[in-house]
């Protein structure tokens, strides 16, 4: 897609962003609303910490399933096609509900949550409950991200955000139900949300991708061998994307290892959601402009310049916002007012927002990055740059919480915001490379 016309000017790239912000703002709600939740109701520092391990560990048992949206996308063209990869994306949900199940067994939970992790019995008690409600997750997320890619293949990319404002309805009922009307943890009433939400809009989303399935249904394969699309051919398409989500969701769950054996393991695991929730509000605003770099870029990227002062502007703001809340009496009010937090955890919340608040906008640089890259189909530098971000916030826990022996979650941001800038320093060597080939 080029600019849609001629020049391409900043409205057209507002118009064509905003409902793609606006998409992953609602999602951005969820953190916070069920952590202020949460931080309100009986035990608010063991059910935060558990809500928020159980979280990070079924984040990174969907990893490998969350860019089949991008593969529903790209390959489903035909009856054949869609067939195909509706039961290549069908196995690798089976497959992920399965270690999800093998996770939540006694012997397996046990060694990997109080062995490895450190957690305290009540805290893992907690997350083992969590994560049961969360079991049907991995698998709908899978579902629904599927047949949201068949909705952009089809150009109805709004029932996408349709299928958002449900899950987030269902969020909003499903957990003032459980907190108004039963005695359930905290921890337990979020995971059911999540479980309850995600489960409601997959199958929303399936409803509203009817017509668009029946479309590519009715579409004849290509007689043509060599063009069928071949099980083995999406394997290897599959692969290079799946590694980078696993690579990148595996974050969160190593950080919850060292949190958990760090000092102030508990305030840090507490806390720790509480702050990644009010980041990513600002933060997924940069995520969301991938897709406008990929959509707008235009041949030989002749759309770059306008795309990049844009994207300059919009990290700017988005990381200028988070920093009027984390340098300013404004950070109390979000932790303590609207999050819940008791004023002692407030207070260790703060410092590891104002080390974050670059991460929005290196968020906006990435996403341009990958944005050039996968527009030139060179997308091997973006596995690169995710497994040397990994690598980085690994060595940097090391060294801060076991060498230094910092706060965890001092430590923890540390680590994140040295992990993105490494990373993005790798990928603009290589959007260096790609503009220069592309200029001769």
């Amino acid at each position: 897609m080029s600019a849609h016309g001629d020049e391409l000017t900043y409205r057209k790239i507002l118009v064509f962003w905003i409902p793609l912000a606006a998409t992953w703002l609602m999602m951005a709600t969820e953190g916070p609303l069920l952590a202020a939740l949460i931080a309100r109701m009986p035990a608010p520092k063991f059910n935060l910490a558990a809500y928020g391990v159980a979280f990070a560990f079924a984040v990174l048992i969907e990893a490998p399933i969350i860019m089949i949206m991008s593969a529903s996308t790209a390959l489903v063209k035909d009856r054949d096609s869609y067939l195909k990869l509706r039961n290549f994306s069908y196995a690798l949900n089976a497959a992920i509900t399965a270690v999800m199940v093998l996770f939540l067994l006694p012997p397996v939970f046990g060694f990997i949550m109080k062995s490895l992790i450190g957690l305290p019995d009540e805290v893992a008690r907690l997350t083992h409950s969590a994560c049961l409600a969360l079991l049907p997750w991995p698998g709908a997320i899978g579902y629904r991200r599927f047949y949201q890619g068949i909705l952009i293949a089809d150009g109805k990319t709004r029932r996408v955000a349709y299928g958002t404002a449900v899950r987030l309805s269902s969020i909003l009922i499903t957990s003032f139900t459980f907190y108004l009307f039963t005695d359930l943890d905290g921890a337990l009433i979020g995971g059911l949300a999540l479980g309850i939400s995600v489960t409601v809009e997959a199958l929303a989303t399936r409803g509203m991708a009817d017509s668009s399935v029946r479309k590519f249904k009715g579409l004849n394969s290509n007689p043509l061998p060599s063009e069928t699309l071949s099980y083995r051919f999406i394997s290897s398409f599959y692969y290079p994307l799946a590694l980078t989500s696993i690579l990148a969701l595996g974050v969160h769950p190593m950080v919850t290892f060292f949190l958990g054996k760090s000092r102030m393991a508990l305030e840090s695991l507490a806390v720790m959601p509480v702050i990644l929730s009010l980041v990513f509000i600002f933060r997924c605003l940069g995520l969301s402009y991938q897709e406008v770099a990929i959509a707008l870029l235009g041949d030989k990227g002749r759309n770059l310049e306008r795309l990049r002062s844009f994207g300059g502007l919009l990290a700017l703001c988005t990381s200028g916002g988070l920093a009027l809340i984390a340098f300013t009496p404004a950070s109390f009010i979000w932790f303590q007012k609207i999050s819940g937090l008791s004023p002692s955890l407030a207070e260790v919340a703060i410092l590891p927002t104002q080390i974050m608040v670059l991460i929005p906008a290196l968020s906006v640089i990435l996403s341009m990055q990958r944005g050039i890259l996968v527009a030139f189909k060179k997308t091997k530098p973006i596995t690169f740059a995710t497994l040397i971000e990994v690598i980085c916030i690994f060595g940097v826990l090391a060294v801060t919480l076991r060498g230094l022996d910092l706060v965890g979650v001092v430590g923890a941001a540390t680590a994140l915001i040295c992990g993105r800038s490494l990373a993005n320093l790798y990928l603009l060597a290589a959007c260096r490379g790609i503009r220069r080939r592309a200029q001769t």
